[in-house]
């Protein structure tokens, strides 16, 4: 099984960023997939400076992806997808619907997670317009990617959100700026200030939420690191791993060595647990509430 990374959620400087993807060249990671995909006043990093990263990692033998925009709301953001879905020369993650548009019977593309593929329909559609693998919406549940792989198009890739934590919504409104009492269009990044997002807790003290901006997460970590063996028997291509500031590579190479054999899911858990800041979760795979944590119970 391969395994990527998803683009970088959060807004890290320039330095951070290149250092980053520095150390992704020599990882065992097969797919990156680059640019921002959550706000687009985050400009720490142009077009050609993705374009630089993903030549690099080219050059490495990855395969570098360019992901577009979540959510669309001005025409400068739309003239901007649209460079990107021209680039000719990267595959790139259509995360909305207008990219999907705009790459159809231009090239071969991939249908991000935030697109609602929720049935065999839909993959058809996709698939007649270019798309050569999906990202499984992280809320669909094991049940429905057994019966959509079972009807998935010839040649269509299969990929799975596996660790990280879970982007839920998307909106007009900046979270981030709104908690430090700011407008959005004055909000100073603050962003910036979470490298890992802003957690919320309950008036209990329990972990809630996490804010990144216009973009809410989960509060918990999702890791279906105990599922990967299932996810094989289900014939899925990829293993999505969301990047997050702290323990990245340790993360990496404990999927690496569950995906080939080497370590036992328990240890690769183990391996983890530092690097979940408010537990793991695991709901949505199995059918139920995204907090809850299902395997092991």
């Amino acid at each position: 099984m391969k395994l990527s990374l998803g683009p970088i959620p959060y807004f890290w400087d320039r330095d951070r960023v290149s250092d980053f993807y520095a150390r992704v060249v020599g990882a065992p990671v097969d797919i990156v997939y680059l640019g921002e995909t959550v706000c687009s006043k985050r400009r720490a990093l142009r077009l050609p400076d993705w374009l630089d990263i993903a030549e690099r990692l080219s050059a490495a033998g990855k395969e570098a992806v360019l992901s577009t925009l979540t959510l669309i709301e001005a025409e400068s953001e739309a003239a901007y997808m649209r460079t990107v879905a021209e680039n000719g020369r990267f595959s790139v993650e259509a995360n909305d619907m207008a990219a999907v548009n705009m790459l159809e019977g231009v090239t071969p593309f991939v249908v991000g997670p935030h697109v609602n593929v929720y049935n065999r329909h839909t993959l058809e559609l996709m698939a007649r317009a270019g798309a050569r693998r999906w990202v499984m919406p992280m809320e669909l549940d094991r049940e429905t990617l057994a019966a959509l792989q079972a009807q998935r198009p010839a040649g269509m890739e299969t990929e799975v959100f596996v660790f990280g934590r879970l982007p839920l919504s998307f909106s007009a409104r900046c979270f981030t700026a709104r908690a430090h009492n700011l407008p959005k269009d004055e909000c100073g990044f603050r962003c910036a200030d979470y490298p890992d997002g802003m957690p919320l807790r309950t008036r209990e003290g329990q972990s809630f939420l996490s804010l990144n901006g216009i973009q809410v997460q989960s509060g918990e970590t999702y890791n279906l690191v105990h599922e990967i063996g299932e996810l094989r028997a289900l014939g899925v291509d990829v293993l999505r791993l969301s990047p997050q500031a702290q323990g990245m590579f340790e993360i990496v190479d404990a999927f690496r060595g569950v995906a080939d054999g080497h370590r036992e899911s328990s240890a690769a858990a183990a391996m983890l647990e530092p690097y979940q800041a408010f537990g793991p979760c695991d709901g949505y795979w199995y059918g139920a509430p995204g907090m809850n944590q299902v395997s092991g119970d």
